[in-house]
């Protein structure tokens, strides 16, 4: 199997949670050996950091500066087209994290029927301080999505480049073992159940659509979407040689944190300061076949990360709990106690029971889906987790935005076709 050499986009949260993955398959399968962001300072420490050799200010600057096969995007969601599509006319395989595109604005520097040019850097975003998530019709922003997904899909076609969706939920080891069982079982898969939440991200950037490109839904709700069309799609070809897709979404938002009793409240342990993204929704999605999901995303959960997927089958129950799990339990009286020691993501306090996570790298999928998809690219093959799989997702989800401002069901099928 060839090594191969990754030049990494983006120094922040997400590359950190990558990196492990890639020192995980040692070097004789896999280096990083350059990183590169817009300030050279921040890329430099991230590369001091975990031993990377090289360090550059631009995208260009690295395909211009050192020898690689593969582009891990790991930047924020409204940069994930442009580099997409400088990675493919560059001819690299390419990682790219959740969700792959969405609506942050009206595209700057394009031309024809809406074509963006990866040479000029334009990106797909908002003036500063518009809210678009209040003025911009969704079903507008439902047709960027299915433009900007087709672009990228041509691109890579085109360049005949790999492409890895970095999608954790459908490669966590409790995941993993509901897919066994229910392929064991053999039984209908009718209904599926999931919900990713928690108290609300600290970061400004998800407040506001133009840098988060939606509220709850997308940031929360794309990993349980994701893992929920990937189960359909592995069931529908394990029996029909076919996946199974959705056919239709029904959805609700909503802004928990704006009732007025609630924001009377003298504390708040919840994140607020939500200005044009919901910060709660639920989507129902109708499959083909039949079947039904439910999903849940919330920024209004106490407790920690709420993850979770449960699916009924016509001989079966399984759940698979990513978070939290009883793989390790314990109780301390004060939150003290346990001082710098860390429990699990987003805990409001170390007071009390809590669910401290042994391994979130494995229990949540970090490992195996950078294995995956340098495995894939090695081999030349799809990865478990690739474009087919982030395009749904980023259309379900905004198809699902049209249902809950126009009230109506939505059929998503001609916009997958």
């Amino acid at each position: 199997m060839p090594k191969l050499r990754v030049g990494l986009v983006g120094y922040g949260y997400a590359a950190g949670l990558h990196m492990p993955g890639f020192q995980a398959l040692g070097p004789d399968r896999c280096e990083v050996v350059a990183v590169c962001g817009r300030s050279k300072g921040r890329a430099q420490d991230f590369a001091d950091r975990y031993g990377i050799p090289r360090a550059f200010e631009s995208f260009q600057e690295m395909a211009e500066g050192v020898d690689f096969e593969v582009a891990d995007l790991a930047v924020p969601n409204h940069l994930h087209t442009r580099f997409a599509l400088e990675a493919a006319h560059a001819g690299k395989h390419i990682i790219c994290e959740k969700h792959l595109t969405g609506y942050f604005g009206e595209p700057r520097g394009i031309g024809g029927r809406g074509v963006i040019h990866h040479a000029q850097g334009a990106m797909n975003c908002a003036p500063a301080g518009e809210l678009i998530g209040k003025t911009v019709p969704k079903q507008r922003m439902l047709e960027r999505v299915v433009e900007e997904c087709s672009q990228i899909g041509d691109a890579i076609t085109s360049a005949g480049v790999r492409f890895g969706y970095a999608e954790n939920w459908v490669y966590a080891p409790s995941f993993v073992k509901l897919r066994r069982l229910a392929d064991a079982a053999g039984g209908t898969i009718m209904r599926i159940e999931a919900e990713e939440s928690h108290s609300g991200s600290p970061s400004v950037y998800a407040k506001r659509w133009q840098t988060a490109g939606g509220g709850s839904l997308v940031l929360k709700g794309a990993h349980p979407l994701a893992a929920v069309l990937h189960l359909k799609q592995w069931e529908g070809e394990r029996k029909f040689n076919r996946p199974i897709r959705p056919k239709s979404v029904v959805c609700e938002v909503g802004n928990l944190t704006w009732i007025e009793a609630f924001k009377a409240e003298p504390k708040h342990y919840l994140k607020t300061d939500w200005q044009d993204v919901e910060d709660w929704g639920i989507m129902v999605l109708t499959f083909e076949d039949g079947s039904v999901a439910e999903i849940k995303a919330g920024d209004t959960t106490l407790g920690g990360v709420h993850n979770y997927l449960e699916a009924y089958l016509s001989n079966a129950r399984l759940r698979a709990n990513m978070n939290p799990n009883n793989a390790c339990v314990a109780y301390a009286p004060s939150s003290d106690i346990f001082a710098d020691e860390y429990i699990s993501e987003k805990i409001e306090t170390k007071g009390g029971w809590t669910f401290p996570s042994p391994d979130e790298h494995w229990a949540q999928g970090y490992l195996q889906e950078i294995a995956d998809i340098i495995t894939a690219i090695a081999e030349n093959r799809e990865p478990i987790s690739g474009f087919p799989l982030a395009r749904d997702t980023a259309v379900v989800l905004y198809a699902a935005y049209v249902s809950a401002e126009e009230g109506r069901r939505v059929d998503v099928g001609a916009a997958l076709a």
